[in-house]
């Protein structure tokens, strides 16, 4: 599954997910930075909330950027949808 997620760096003293809008997530991490340190904080992150392994969430753009593609594998489609859609 592919997802967009926008991060907002330093907007919280914990990673948590700020909600959706459309297909996009928005989560707050604890880090200042949006590359590097961000990148591990959101996968590791985005690895517990969808119940996959770390290996299996992989940032295919954005490493840079605050708006970042993010591939989610390890569990049936199907799975990694409904949990999308429990987002608010």
């Amino acid at each position: 599954m592919i997802i967009r997620v926008r991060v907002i760096p330093k907007a919280s003293m914990w990673t948590e997910i700020a909600g959706r809008i459309g297909s996009t997530v928005r989560v707050k991490l604890m880090t200042d930075n949006i590359e590097g340190p961000a990148n591990d904080e959101l996968k590791e992150f985005l690895s517990e909330f969808f119940e996959v392994a770390n290996e299996n969430v992989k940032i295919l753009r954005g490493e840079k950027g605050k708006e970042k593609t993010v591939e989610i594998e390890g569990r049936p489609e199907e799975e990694l949808e409904e949990i999308m859609e429990a987002i608010p």
